[in-house]
């Protein structure tokens, strides 16, 4: 029982612990990312933007589409009954 307390204990400090670094990071990021121009002048910001949308939705497609081939059955018999009703 001490020793299942300890390894609790452990694993919420080092939890918090890489929740302060990710949040410094971010910080950081922002910085860069609001002062950084090309050599034209143009902010980058635009660029970094499009990038945290597109490493958003990966993960949404994935599991979309796992979810597709682990219920494709139960999608199907659904259609199917739907389409019989009407």
């Amino acid at each position: 029982m001490k020793k299942r307390l300890l390894h609790i204990s452990l694993l919420i400090v080092f939890l918090f612990i890489i929740g302060m670094d990710a949040d410094a990071q971010c910080s950081m990021c922002k910085a860069v990312a609001e002062s950084a121009t090309d050599e034209h002048g143009n902010h980058v910001s635009g660029g970094i933007n499009a990038g945290i949308v597109y490493m958003m939705g990966v993960p949404y497609l994935l599991l979309g589409i796992l979810a597709m081939v682990f219920f494709r059955d139960k999608i199907k018999s659904f259609i199917q009954d739907f389409r019989s009703i009407h």
